[in-house]
């Protein structure tokens, strides 16, 4: 199969762009490398080498990018999260004062002097005066779970 060389540029062009035009919808770092093999190839389209070679070189090159690189770039791109209030409670334990039931909606806990509503995350009920441990926060209830006995 021939395919001339103006013809192949253009393909590749239109690869580099499909692909970074995916990249940056989805940010996850998963097409930039096929554009980085995309873009080699497309250089050495302009020393006339058969097109598998193209391609091999497109594949090769992709694949290298995405196993060597790829992970260094995810350590670059990764943000410094700082915890938030909301994140500390995760680590708090809370006391029940109102019975915790999912099915009645009703159960409220304490939790730092500051009256939280509570649901169970397994949907069991648990009793006034209990000890749980907060699972997540949903909006503004506590979702907690039975503290375990040790």
């Amino acid at each position: 199969m021939y395919i001339d060389q103006t013809t192949m540029l253009f393909i590749w062009l239109g690869i580099i762009i499909l692909t970074l035009i995916i990249e940056i919808i989805t940010q996850g770092l998963t097409t930039i490398w096929f554009s980085i093999g995309a873009a080699v190839a497309a250089i050495s389209n302009n020393w006339e080498l058969n097109l598998w070679i193209q391609i091999a070189i497109f594949c090769v090159v992709s694949i290298l990018f995405m196993i060597l690189a790829r992970p260094f770039a995810q350590r670059m791109m990764r943000s410094t999260i700082n915890p938030t209030n909301l994140d500390q409670l995760m680590r708090e334990d809370a006391l029940v004062i109102e019975d915790i039931d999912s099915s009645r909606q009703s159960g409220h806990v304490r939790l730092r002097d500051v009256e939280w509503i509570a649901k169970t995350e397994d949907d069991s009920v648990i009793p006034v005066g209990e000890t749980v441990s907060i699972v997540r926060i949903e909006g503004t209830k506590l979702i907690v779970s039975r503290k375990s006995q040790s």
